[in-house]
């Protein structure tokens, strides 16, 4: 507790002195005590000046940059800080510059160094170092290539030697040996200099701090192992075979966490495969990866078991929904409360709508082909969703694709996953935009009537117990609040829309719950999810862009 107690401090601190510093530069006050002091003090030429401000200045976004890592109690942020922090203490102090922030500077190296037994996470098993060394050569070289060009075009009468020392120079706000015919001239190079050194820094710091997300890839021998750990008992279990994920299994083998981080999140998807006894085990080592590397562990979409068993390690428990199970020795399209499935079913077979249901063994490779090119076109956004519920990838297999046919055309498409021997997983569920209303209905059903599964399970509905509550009779203010921002919500994310659309099958209503270790997590963890499901989170675009930077 003392630990995380300064941890939390120190982080604060950097961020104040960070703040301090960037406010000690960009304050006209502070710019006047600034060439005050040094004019008065030590004589210093106008360049030291500007040298210094441009320390103050990079040292204060850096501290900020860092503080985040700190959080992490990553060992490299902390060395970082360390050597970021003297050099704004003698950037402050030594120039006799704000000397307010001077202290807090020299205060927060003092605590770096009587705290650094805290400070022990390894780096991410990928990170930045390569890219901001590329990044840092790349800015540089080409600031120097610019203003080298620049004083080439330019009435100056200097030397190849003295434009080139000028133009590096200008990386750090300091005048070279160039001697400008115009004003304009010279503040054109400086302000072109440092942009690109302040630029070089900052960006090199971005990739070497933040946050790794390694590039997982399940091995063909992992895969086979986590298949003997499947079982009957989880729904969810044959989504663990996603390709996209680390493992970690117990020490007796008969235990296994799958995860991807996101963000600076393990997070985790339904429960642990294998045996319950064994679960402990294969928590302990994941959250000893989590603890070697300083990720937040997290785990969505857990049954109330599993959801037990996270609690017993510490972690907070919320319950974010529920899952749709139809019992197919139960179910039927007769009866009041089936009219509106029986309905849309009735309606799109005498549209000329047919279903048929085969296992993904009997299609041809040309049949999976295409239909994969119409699952993919049918998408209608750039990327995949689905993590905790969703294979990413058809033709399994095991797996049960039912298709949705007019005029010898597929015109929707659902695959199934196997649930153990005895169930079935909705994995994919996609339509033609101009297909009939009623043919995702038809489909189900269909399965539902034929299939000698047990239990299928389908969509997962986000907070259904809140949505019913709201509209109850008698519901409270909270209640209804409660379910009409969820509804509003639902114009993008479609929580409502889901909920209603399972609830026409009368499915039994299983919750699941997410793990997270506290509430100041809770921020962090909800981009992970909402990113590793395809809902939103930080932009996709983006992201791309920096990867390939």
């Amino acid at each position: 507790m003392a630990g995380a107690t300064s941890v939390a401090v120190i982080t604060w601190v950097t961020r104040l002195a960070g703040l301090l510093a960037l406010v000690s530069v960009l304050v006209p006050a502070g710019r006047r005590t600034l060439r005050g002091h040094v004019a008065e003090w030590l004589e210093l030429p106008h360049e030291a000046t500007v040298g210094a401000a441009t320390v103050a200045l990079v040292t204060g976004v850096l501290l900020m940059l860092l503080a985040t890592g700190l959080k992490r109690r990553k060992r490299r942020a902390w060395q970082l800080a360390v050597a970021t922090a003297a050099l704004l203490t003698v950037s402050h102090l030594g120039l006799r510059h704000a000397l307010g922030a001077g202290l807090v500077s020299l205060a927060l190296l003092i605590a770096l160094i009587a705290t650094r037994r805290h400070f022990i996470a390894l780096p991410d098993p990928v990170t930045g170092r390569w890219r901001a060394v590329r990044v840092f050569l790349q800015l540089t070289v080409a600031g120097v290539a610019i203003n080298f060009v620049l004083l080439s075009v330019a009435p100056v009468h200097a030397g190849v030697g003295d434009r080139l020392a000028q133009s590096t120079l200008a990386l750090i706000g300091v005048s070279g040996p160039v001697v400008f015919p115009a004003l304009w001239l010279e503040d054109l190079s400086a302000a072109v200099g440092l942009l690109f050194g302040i630029g070089a820094v900052l960006l090199a710091a971005y990739f070497l701090l933040r946050s790794a997300e390694p590039a997982p890839e399940l091995t063909d021998d992992e895969v086979e192992r986590l298949r003997g750990l499947l079982g009957e008992r989880d729904s969810l279990g044959y989504f663990a075979l996603r390709r996209d994920k680390f493992v970690v299994f117990s020490k007796s083998g008969k235990a296994a966490v799958t995860y991807r981080v996101i963000a600076g999140v393990a997070l985790c998807s339904a429960d642990p495969l294998g045996d319950p006894e064994a679960w402990p085990g294969a928590i302990e080592e994941y959250l000893d990866v989590c603890r070697r590397y300083a990720w937040t562990p997290a785990a969505m979409g857990c049954s109330e078991l599993g959801a037990t068993v996270w609690a017993r390690f510490g972690l907070e428990v919320l319950e974010i929904g529920d899952e749709a199970v139809v019992d197919t020795d139960t179910f039927t399209l007769e009866g009041r409360v089936m009219r509106g499935v029986r309905q849309a079913v009735s309606r799109t077979k005498r549209a000329g709508y047919t279903a048929r249901i085969r296992k993904a063994e009997d299609l041809s490779l040309a049949e999976l082909d295409e239909l994969r090119t119409l699952a993919a076109t049918w998408r209608g956004t750039d990327t995949e969703r689905g993590f905790s519920m969703a294979l990413g990838r058809m033709g399994d297999p095991g797996s049960i694709l039912v298709t949705a046919e007019h005029d010898g055309r597929a015109r929707g498409i659902l695959q199934f996953v196997p649930w153990g021997e005895k169930g079935l997983s909705l994995d994919v569920m996609r339509r033609d935009r101009t297909a009939d209303n009623g043919v995702n209905e038809l489909m189900i059903s269909e399965l539902l009537l034929t299939t000698p599964a047990q239990h299928v399970s389908l969509n997962f509905a986000a907070f259904r117990a809140v949505l019913e509550q709201g509209q109850r009779i008698g519901a409270g203010p909270v209640a209804r609040l409660s379910a009409r921002t969820l509804r509003f919500f639902s114009r993008w994310i479609q929580i409502e829309t889901l909920y209603r659309f399972n609830a026409k099958f009368q499915p039994r209503w299983i919750p699941r719950y997410l793990a997270y270790p506290a509430a100041r997590d809770l921020a962090r963890v909800a981009v992970a999810v909402f990113e590793a499901e395809g809902l939103g989170g930080r932009p996709y675009r983006l992201l791309r862009a920096l990867q390939r930077v």
